[in-house]
């Protein structure tokens, strides 16, 4: 063996390391994240609970203004309030996994701490594993997975830094990682080698970076829209008059309240689309290249476009009064669905050009 195999193949078993020590640290941000919502203390979530159950009237106040010595004017902190589509409710958000509690919020740094060191190592065994065969780390089915889990965590990450209020994401974040990477290193790891030819262009640094950063952004889009569902349900049924049973009070009552939820989604899944459209494109101009024709309806490709078919008739659901709500929130579960049998499903079960990606 020559001291450069060797070397590639050190580089190989050392991402491997890394994507095993990834999960170990993903897994104590999982414990971090339980503890947040279970330590918080329920005091002011109570407090949330009752600010839904009364007239939202209140909360259009304008906030007093109090003269103190001296001529400061001090005015109140506002209430937080979302505003919904005309003829819904308009309620405020919950306070946080954290139940708006110092100890609970404590266990909530912690948790995105260690998410931190978690997406640092876990970054590292993808450059690991580029570096072990010089090429894009994301050739196959394993090699996407990993670098798709990067992706998400780091696009949460970056919300984070943005101070957006997206703290709760990371519950449901945190373990899809740890069932995506515990998939990829059981089931679809695939050593190191190099790229057949179609794939030897720049092409594959603009089209499938492209598609994995829609995958992972479409993906928080796909979180807030469930949670959306569920806590559109909670609210409906407070206003109804009816009393949730104790353990979804506990988790609704923190969340965003739905208006805000369904805006989140929204916005995520209208930002990202253009760019799945440049993705469409992109690899539409990389099969001329390699197949001599730009569309050949093979089954990735039609499925991408089922995709962007479902994602734009959730955005003009979202611009048609009929469709909002609801029924816009079902069609973007349906479009990420697609998205995701456009991976999984299309890469294992059905043959076609791209079959070489593999597992």
């Amino acid at each position: 063996m020559n001291l450069a195999a060797a070397t590639n193949e050190s580089l190989a078993e050392a991402s491997n390391v890394l994507i095993y020590s990834s999960m170990a640290v993903y897994t104590l941000a999982f414990f971090a994240h339980i503890a947040e919502w279970v330590f918080g203390s329920r005091s002011k979530v109570g407090r949330t609970a009752a600010a839904l159950s009364t007239s939202p009237a209140k909360a259009s106040v304008a906030p007093a203004v109090k003269a103190q010595a001296g001529g400061t004017a001090v005015l109140e902190r506002p209430e937080v309030i979302t505003r919904s589509a005309a003829g819904t409710r308009d309620v405020p958000d919950g306070p946080g996994a954290a139940g708006g509690t110092f100890k609970g919020d404590l266990y909530g740094r912690i948790a995105v701490s260690l998410t931190v060191v978690a997406f640092l190592v876990e970054a590292g065994g993808v450059i690991t594993r580029a570096l072990s065969v010089q090429r894009a780390p994301w050739a196959n089915m394993y090699e996407f997975s990993i670098t798709f889990s990067t992706v998400a965590v780091g696009s949460y990450l970056v919300l984070l830094a943005l101070k957006k209020n997206v703290r709760w994401i990371g519950l449901p974040l945190v373990t899809t990682v740890l069932l995506d990477l515990g998939i990829a290193v059981t089931t679809l790891y695939t050593d190191s080698d190099q790229l057949v030819p179609a794939l030897h262009s720049y092409w594959l640094w603009i089209h499938v970076s492209t598609a994995i950063l829609c995958g992972a952004v479409f993906y928080l889009g796909a979180v807030g829209t469930i949670l959306y569902l569920f806590r559109d349900s909670y609210e409906n049924k407070l206003a109804s008059g009816g009393t949730p049973g104790k353990f979804a009070s506990s988790v609704m009552e923190r969340l965003p309240s739905a208006a805000s939820l369904d805006k989140f989604a929204y916005r995520i899944n209208a930002a990202v689309f253009p760019l799945w459209t440049f993705t469409i494109i992109a690899g539409a101009i990389w099969a001329g290249d390699a197949w001599g024709r730009y569309w050949g309806w093979d089954p990735k490709e039609v499925w991408s476009f089922i995709t962007w078919v479902a994602y734009a008739a959730y955005l003009h659901a979202r611009a048609t009064a009929g469709w909002k709500g609801r029924k816009a929130a079902y069609l973007a579960l349906l479009a990420f669905a697609c998205w995701l049998f456009n991976y999984y499903g299309v890469n294992i079960f059905v043959s076609g050009l791209h079959s070489y990606a593999g597992v």
